[in-house]
């Protein structure tokens, strides 16, 4: 019961981290436009793209539409995190890779217990590895 708890929690949590930066993209996006043309990204090409990735990821792991479609979803979101934490610590900013970090923890949370909370498993889940191995 905890497990499911965690999961609801965390992908709740999660998919209010990324709703709340898209709405911040649509909102300050001179603001949004300066910070990530300081993080040497080409912000005018990104920030329409980061908008939609930002709002279609949660949506994908909250419908659960189709599991392969999550796991994609999942990925991208792992990689985003990653790649926003790695740029604010290249540019000497560690204040601005706190989001990235707790992202990370939410989404590992999240991935790791989806199996628990779902009624269709994924194949990559870990709560799926564990009962195979167990009833095999």
């Amino acid at each position: 019961m905890a497990t499911i708890y965690a999961y609801w929690i965390s992908t709740a949590l999660l998919a209010l981290l990324y709703l709340t930066s898209a709405t911040l993209y649509i909102i300050k996006k001179d603001w949004v436009r300066q910070t990530l043309s300081e993080l040497n990204y080409p912000a005018p090409y990104l920030v329409p793209l980061m908008i939609v990735v930002k709002v279609l990821g949660p949506v994908a792991i909250l419908s659960r539409i189709s599991v392969p479609l999550s796991d994609l979803a999942y990925a991208g979101i792992f990689f985003h995190l990653l790649l926003s934490g790695s740029a604010h610590l290249g540019v000497r900013k560690p204040k601005g890779a706190l989001p990235a970090v707790i992202g990370l923890v939410l989404l590992i949370v999240s991935f790791t217990t989806q199996n628990t909370a779902r009624d269709v498993p994924s194949p990559y889940g870990v709560v799926s590895a564990t009962q195979q191995t167990i009833h095999n």
